[in-house]
């Protein structure tokens, strides 16, 4: 397959570079071959660039969309998504409220205050959730109380709840749960309620991804904010291209992205970290799903037991009409 890349970025390296630097390493060779004939391919394929650089790698976004080493990238990218001018002033630690299995589910999730005071909790999510509204309600009315704390902490007796900012709540899912999908055509959601000081916005990439390989649609990026949406998503050469020779500066992230493939023992650690984390996160979904039809199942069983305890009843009822007669 001719690697259309590798004239926009030199330092890709070929299958068989790639492949003889693992067939060198004893520890390499075995942790590869441990692998799926499928994974296998997926690894070459994205370190050399053949089917392009896949971004939505845990490792991959966290080296890329840093808001202490990159924060202009992060500033721009919350600008266009809250539709606003916005700058970060602080990245924020994480909470303990979040529950541990959530937390391989993330590709990332930072938390940043932003220069009118505000706070942003931006995440990539893997696969999404069950109950992503219930779940986003709580997490941000975390934030909020952690908000309300510190500002009351600073102000002492002046403080006044207008000195409360607002919290945003972004999430975008790699692959969005199933609320998402009856929206076939609508990518980004928003849900603002400035009286609550809370705002959320989700976006299903899954969605804009089947949009933008839509056959009708003639042009696929319109603008910055789908090339930034793209640039997490889409993998293909030609969709690369298409981002680099729009927006030039792009193409600094995707050199960053395959300077970190070059160190491959490295990356082959990522990948199949990555990897048990997906297969975990696989089979616990099937589970929260079979259980879920058992719920359902005991439920409809439940509900027919009552049915045909109420006809009894009803057959009791008239059978003594019949005996009095």
């Amino acid at each position: 397959m001719t690697n259309k890349l590798q004239q926009y970025f030199p330092m890709i390296r070929t299958r068989e570079e790639v492949l003889n630097e693992i067939e060198s390493k004893s520890r390499l060779k075995n942790l590869f071959y441990e692998w799926t004939e499928e994974n296998q391919n997926e690894f070459l394929d994205f370190c050399t660039g053949v089917k392009g650089i896949k971004i939505m790698y845990d490792f991959m976004i966290k080296e890329i969309l840093n808001p202490e080493n990159t924060p202009e990238r992060v500033n721009e990218l919350l600008t266009l998504l809250l539709g606003q001018r916005v700058r970060i002033v602080d990245v924020l630690p994480n909470d303990g409220t979040r529950l541990a299995d959530e937390s391989t589910l993330l590709i990332t999730d930072m938390v940043v205050q932003l220069e009118d005071g505000s706070i942003a909790n931006l995440e990539i999510q893997k696969i999404g959730y069950y109950f992503p509204g219930e779940r986003s309600a709580c997490y941000s009315a975390d934030l909020l109380l952690r908000q309300y704390k510190r500002v009351r902490g600073i102000k002492g007796k002046r403080f006044s709840y207008r000195d409360i900012k607002q919290v945003y709540t972004i999430v975008l899912f790699e692959k969005s749960p199933i609320e998402f999908q009856k929206f076939s055509n609508n990518y980004i959601h928003r849900f603002i309620n400035i009286n609550l000081l809370q705002e959320y916005l989700f976006i299903p990439l899954d969605i804009f991804k089947k949009n933008q390989q839509n056959e009708n649609r003639s042009v696929k990026i319109e603008n910055r904010l789908e090339a930034w949406l793209a640039f997490f998503c889409m993998d293909d050469p030609e969709t690369i291209i298409d981002i680099i020779e729009k927006y030039p500066d792009f193409k600094e992230m995707y050199e960053q992205a395959y300077d970190v493939c070059r160190n491959i023992e490295e990356v082959m650690q990522m990948f199949s970290k990555e990897l048990l984390e997906l297969d975990r996160n696989t089979v616990k979904l099937m589970i929260d799903d079979m259980q879920k039809e058992i719920d359902c199942q005991r439920e409809q069983l439940s509900q027919k037991d009552e049915e045909m305890l109420e006809m009894r009843k009803e057959i009791q009822r008239l059978q003594q009409l019949l005996d009095k007669k």
